[in-house]
């Protein structure tokens, strides 16, 4: 129920920011691209349409059942890519390999995520853009109305649609934990990253931080 609920949480929204995420991605014939916590493969697949035969997307989920039905969804479309689990925090692949990676609604859930996001850095080429998608904070005049939203909709609408209410409770209590935009900014500066900046979209209910490895 993944996808189905990802559509009816966000009014399917989500397809819109992972768009713009591959827009600013600006990944090219021949690219190689690395995507963290790539679940059930929407970025994983539209990666693979712009790398072309010659480039390389790699899709990894710490989660063996999410990344199995990510690389079935994939099969579907045409695409037999590289598929791996892995822990964000110890990359299994070599230094300066990758021109992109790629983490959408991942990094809120690592642990340290100051070792995951050096571990990405190492693994960027120098030049290399990581894309870091992400609930973040949202404006202030919609922060009560998003707080209703969140906590009394969302576990039910688990609950209603996944038969699951305490990970939607449990979503919404990870999104206030998580870095706001000039925090996570700060992490990926202190991480390694040269230059870094975001783009806030429907308000600051996500942001989509782009970090380079100079």
């Amino acid at each position: 129920k993944y996808d189905i609920m990802n559509d009816l949480m966000s009014g399917g929204l989500h397809r819109a920011w992972k768009a713009y995420t591959v827009m600013v991605a600006n990944v090219r014939e021949g690219s190689r691209v690395l995507d963290i916590a790539g679940g059930t493969g929407d970025l994983s697949l539209a990666f693979a349409r712009k790398v072309g035969r010659t480039g390389t997307v790699v899709h990894t989920d710490i989660n063996e059942a999410m990344l199995r039905t990510g690389r079935d969804r994939l099969l579907d479309e045409g695409f037999a890519l590289p598929t791996l689990v892995c822990d964000a925090e110890r990359l299994p692949f070599p230094d300066a390999y990758f021109d992109v990676v790629s983490v959408a609604f991942g990094l809120r859930n690592m642990t340290h995520k100051d070792l995951a996001l050096a571990e990405m850095k190492r693994v960027l080429k120098p030049g290399g853009k990581l894309l870091v998608l992400e609930f973040s904070k949202v404006a202030p005049p919609l922060a009560k109305a998003y707080d209703w939203y969140s906590f009394k909709v969302l576990p039910r609408l688990g609950k209603l649609v996944a038969g699951d209410d305490a990970s939607y409770r449990y979503l919404a209590e990870s999104i206030r934990m998580h870095p706001g935009q000039e925090d996570l900014k700060a992490l990926m500066k202190e991480s390694g990253f040269g230059h870094v900046d975001y783009h806030n979209l429907t308000a600051g209910v996500v942001a989509l931080h782009v970090g380079i490895r100079c």
